[in-house]
């Protein structure tokens, strides 16, 4: 039958059957034994499922990605050992040499680079475009050789939301798959497949975890882009590959052929899949990740207001704020809350939003953001640091932009040590 998503966190995945454990358990083994040569050939051949080695597949990340993909809806989900990861896969599985890649400017810092310096380097060319601008103005930066569009549901740091139906338009109009990382939102208050998007990565290393124990991402497909409709574009996935004796994905797989392509081509050949152990440990998350992002975006939603009131603060940044620009496609993605982020800026220097932040008793200063605790950085200084002045602006990430993620602990601690802070710095 049918289950809401509540039911999906805890009893996704896994279902044991007589005798076996209740819990998921820990596959910690490298290797799987077979009883015949030809079962492992045929596994090696991709012409039966099972498993031979974890770098591949295991049992337990097979369950958890089972959870994911079952959570957003698609056909298929593989993890990966970062979030990094799951970007990079997500677009080199699609991508090669002298192709290009249309990103939005309002993502992550980590993702920024990645797209618009590393992949560079390998061939990949990307632009990145104003996902606030008309349609038409960014319809003009695609090339005959783009073969994507990136954006992320709710930007890091900046609190953006990214219109998907719109830009899934303007992908499929051309050809092309919407690729949307979904770290923010979770599939708990959106699901990007159900507005047209092609591909959905995450960190799960964000409210997935939400504990702040494992590092790990998932790429999810949706298994509704066409890819034999434009063959010419994605080779890769419509011609043979000759590394598995000619088998060509889409024939032999159907919708599932993007998902399998990423585990038998890009696993194989660069890893990146993640520990059983740091699976099981994302299970454990998901599990209550419906409860944690409901008070997650209560608590936000009181402090961005607290915020938003103070004198000693210039400006606030949170979607679900009614005064937010982007109120209205939250209202429309985000109906029931948007994340646990809050970005704003004080009235003062760069040396005071410092200053501020090193007065904080138990909310932390840390790299991390969106697990049970509360945390804060500034991101021009910290996860943003390698960008230009320039480079920041057009990411939407302003010099004193302080990123807040609150955590779910009582929201009037949370407010009590904003205060205290501000009472030190700002008059």
């Amino acid at each position: 039958m049918k289950k809401n998503l509540d039911t999906i966190c805890i009893q996704g995945g896994w279902t044991p059957t007589n005798g076996e454990a209740r819990v998921l358990p820990i596959y910690q083994s490298t290797t799987f034994k077979y009883d015949t040569s030809e079962h492992m050939a045929e596994l090696f051949d991709l012409k039966a499922e099972g498993y031979f080695y974890t770098r591949l597949a295991n049992p337990t990340t097979d369950a958890v990605a089972a959870k994911i993909n079952a959570l957003e809806g698609g056909v298929g989900c593989v993890l990966t050992s970062s979030g990094q990861a799951a970007n990079l896969f997500a677009v080199m599985n699609i991508c090669e040499k002298g192709t290009h890649v249309l990103a939005s400017k309002q993502i992550y810092g980590g993702t920024f680079n990645l797209l618009g310096t590393t992949l560079p380097k390998w061939g990949v060319e990307c632009t990145f475009f104003d996902p606030d601008a008309p349609s038409e103005e960014v319809e003009k930066l695609i090339r005959p050789n783009t073969r994507c569009i990136f954006g992320e549901t709710i930007s890091n740091p900046g609190g953006n939301v990214f219109d998907i139906e719109r830009f899934a338009r303007l992908a499929h109009a051309h050809g092309l798959p919407l690729i949307v990382d979904n770290t923010f939102a979770t599939p708990i208050n959106c699901r990007p497949i159900e507005w047209g998007c092609d591909i959905v990565t995450h960190s799960t290393t964000k409210y997935m975890d939400g504990h702040a124990t494992q590092v790990g991402g998932a790429i999810i497909d949706s298994g509704n882009f066409d890819w034999e409709a434009h063959g010419d574009l994605f080779p890769g996935l419509t011609t043979p590959d000759e590394s598995y004796h000619g088998l060509t994905y889409t024939k032999n797989f159907g919708k599932k052929a993007y998902i399998t392509k990423i585990v038998s081509q890009l696993m194989r050949d660069l890893g990146s899949s993640p520990s059983p152990m740091n699976s099981f440990l994302l299970n454990m998350g998901l599990e209550t990740l419906h409860l944690r992002m409901e008070r997650h975006c209560s608590n936000a939603t009181k402090v961005a207001t607290f915020l938003q009131e103070d004198p000693r603060v210039a400006w606030v940044s949170y979607p679900s704020l009614p005064t937010s620009k982007y109120y209205p496609l939250a209202r429309k993605y985000l109906p029931n809350g948007s994340c646990g982020v809050v970005a704003f800026g004080l009235k003062g220097t760069r040396e005071d939003a410092i200053k501020f932040m090193d007065n904080l008793e138990f909310i932390a200063i840390a790299t991390h953001v969106a697990d049970a605790r509360t945390c804060i950085l500034h991101p021009a200084s910290h996860t943003h640091r390698q960008m230009s002045d320039e480079q920041l602006l057009e990411a939407g990430v302003a010099p004193d932009l302080i990123r807040l993620s609150v955590g779910i602990e009582n929201p009037e601690d949370i407010i009590n040590d904003i205060k205290q802070a501000l009472s030190k710095v700002v008059k």
